[in-house]
């Protein structure tokens, strides 16, 4: 794991690391925010997990992203947690995407957190 990048032990910390870890291009340490069997949504119709999801991140990256986002609500119910997250990447030589996500989070035996369910598109 990338150490500039430890895992919170507070679930509301999580967004912020995950926005320095995106901005600072380091695709291992954003694949290091998310747990093994974790889910993204980033196609409603097509949700991606393991090596397929770490294509397509390593994919997005390489387009030098610059995101921004701020947690609009938090849920905490033991070691699960909700976020909803407003963001935006602004990707060179496109166009800007936004949205409102849902994330969950895992907190793992070691009392971190960590992505299980990513859907940037949580409010289609």
């Amino acid at each position: 794991m990338t150490t500039n990048f430890a895992l919170p032990e507070e679930a509301t910390e999580m967004t912020a690391l995950y926005v320095r870890a995106m901005n600072s291009g380091d695709v291992e340490a954003v694949l290091s925010l998310y747990t093994e069997d974790a889910v993204s949504v980033w196609d409603p119709e097509k949700p991606i997990s393991g090596e397929e999801h770490e294509r397509a991140v390593r994919e997005f990256m390489a387009q030098k992203p610059v995101m921004r986002a701020e947690v609009k609500e938090s849920y905490v119910t033991g070691d699960t947690t909700l976020l909803v997250v407003d963001w935006s990447f602004d990707v060179p030589g496109s166009e800007t995407l936004t949205g409102t996500g849902l994330d969950v989070l895992r907190r793992g035996e070691d009392g971190k957190w960590r992505y299980a369910i990513d859907n940037p598109f949580g409010d289609n």
